[in-house]
């Protein structure tokens, strides 16, 4: 299938906007059969008109959850890999400490260290007694880097995960790649409690690429795989890596040592962007559907005389060309001395985009910033801010008798003081994109689709006068007789899953199997997801 049917143009997703689509012969009918499907691509969708449009909703900040303040961490601590193991949240990250000074950069030696909680809210730094550091084993230093198993290990880039596979063997349960920086490549790590760690194999298990950021990997239950991601340069020279070409490669397993099927992800008609880490995984609620968190990498501020080449400006000359804006974010002098070292360490900054994919390749990749940089202060709008930690866990919301929200942390301070910062954000159920209409209203049409199930679930929300109603049409767009729009009764309200009722009641069962298109009629409301149940 041509790219041009699986999207719009990047244009369409900021405005409202009309868009017809129509496929040439006969029309492609996708079976979802009980699947939940969200609005974060564009597979499924035919048009949306009226004053209807996408929207990309962003993350609420929170607390801070933790403070990379230990003697053995510090300001360069982060990449961290999150995820929910039954009633404990476990959490792995880097343990660094980087300093930048007029005449070079301070670095302590890299430690992976381990963090777990009860609620993803408050956590702890328990005492593994694994690896000494001046004198001492008491501390959550996981793994250590140095000569180990035959290779120099880096343990700076974790990407642990609790194997979902069924036929994981216990001694695997938990996986995880290791970068060697001698030879440089990744390393297969078992484990079967999550902190014990062994070798898979003693090769080697994926050496084509730079893996300087989080390499990762999870097993894939649709298709039945392990899938990988990490980050590769795809440039020849030292002057590409520094216009765009920094990208992300993707390859598959069966086994976790043996990867193939190499390629580097694409883009629906997203610019040439550098892009750091991308904490891609699938989505636990529709694991059809992968998402992630790519760090936007951008260097700001320049006001260079016309016919001025930046290239062949050392630092100080670069600096002087710093705009007023660059110059007035926070931290300024954080910001010079990491300038003197490396320009673009002082007028880098990065912040967190949202993509997500069927088929592990081609990604829907949202141009507007997710999580921005946010307002100016302190630890903020730098390079290494608002990395995304690998992934989503679902948490208790803070009102009282709401339904569960996803979290997800992000760095602050990176780079800039005695210590890194956690900070937890918030994001609704599913809440990623919705497809809303103001009180005009507007419409979305699904291209054709077969189901299971004997009721539609929407989540969605509407203000206090606002509706949504659900039309089932037919391959050629008209309603289908006890359907209709007109016998739809209106949704309001704010709520994760609600039935869709028709005059006839809410039983859709007659129409099992049948291709059909469903309507969205919205005014002043947003729906995030929908799915059909039984």
């Amino acid at each position: 299938m041509k790219a041009s049917t699986h999207f719009f143009r990047t244009a369409l997703w900021v405005l409202p906007f009309t868009l017809l689509h129509s496929l040439s012969g006969a029309e492609e009918v996708a079976d979802i059969g009980d699947r939940r499907e969200l609005f974060v691509e564009d597979t499924l969708i035919e048009s949306v008109s009226g004053e209807a449009r996408l929207r990309l909703h962003h993350p609420v900040p929170r607390e801070i959850v933790i403070e990379h303040d230990a003697p053995w961490e510090g300001s360069g601590s982060g990449y961290h890999s999150i995820f929910q193991d039954g009633d404990l949240y476990r959490m792995y990250y880097k343990a660094w400490n980087l300093t930048a000074y007029l005449n070079g950069n301070k670095k302590i030696r890299h430690y992976c260290a381990y963090a777990e909680s009860d609620d993803g809210l408050h956590w702890r730094k328990p005492n593994l007694g694994l690896h000494e550091y001046n004198g001492s084993t008491d501390n959550n230093i996981m793994m250590a880097s140095g000569p180990q198993d035959g290779f120099v290990l880096n343990a700076a880039h974790p990407a642990v995960f609790k194997d979902s596979n069924p036929a994981a063997k216990p001694e695997a349960r938990y996986k995880a790649f290791f970068r060697s920086d001698e030879p440089l490549g990744l390393l297969a790590y078992q484990s079967n409690d999550g902190i014990h760690w062994e070798l898979m194999s003693d090769e080697l298990v994926i050496t084509d690429g730079a893996f300087d950021s989080v390499n990762l990997a999870f097993w894939d239950e649709v298709n039945q795989e392990y899938r990988a991601y990490w980050r590769y340069f795809d440039a020849s020279t030292e002057e590409e890596l520094h216009r765009g070409s920094r990208s992300i490669r993707t390859a598959t397993s069966r086994d976790f040592i043996h990867w193939e099927n190499q390629k580097n992800l694409e883009y629906v008609d997203s610019p040439v962007e550098q892009l750091y880490t991308n904490s891609i995984k699938p989505y636990f609620r529709a694991p059809h559907l992968k998402i992630g968190f790519p760090i936007r990498y951008t260097e700001r501020g320049y006001q260079l005389p016309v016919g001025e080449d930046k290239d062949k400006l050392t630092n100080a000359e670069k600096i002087e060309h710093w705009s007023a804006s660059l110059r007035a974010l926070p931290e300024a002098e954080h910001r010079l001395m990491r300038g003197a070292n490396s320009e673009r360490y002082g007028a880098a900054i990065t912040e967190a985009l949202f993509m997500a994919s069927r088929d592990g390749v081609l990604f829907k990749r949202w141009n507007s910033g997710f999580l921005r940089p946010g307002i100016e202060r302190p630890g903020t709008w730098n390079y290494g801010h608002q990395y995304v930690g690998w992934q989503l866990v679902q948490t208790k919301s803070a009102l009282a008798g709401a339904p569960d929200e996803l979290s997800l942390y992000a760095i602050e301070n990176y780079w800039t003081g005695g210590s890194a910062s956690l900070r937890r954000y918030t994001l609704r159920i599913d809440g990623f994109v919705s497809v809303e209409a103001p009180m005009e209203g507007g419409e979305l049409v699904t291209k054709p689709i077969t189901f299971s199930g004997n009721k539609l679930m929407l989540n969605f929300s509407t203000s206090a006068a606002g509706s949504v109603w659900v039309e089932i049409q037919d391959l050629n767009g008209q309603p289908i007789p006890g359907f209709a729009l007109a016998d739809c009764e209106p949704l309001f309200g704010d709520t994760l899953d609600r039935e869709l009722t028709w005059k006839q009641g809410s039983d859709v069962s007659s129409l099992q199997g049948r291709s059909v298109r469903l309507r969205f009629v919205l005014k002043d409301a947003d729906v995030y997801a929908y799915k059909f149940s039984e």
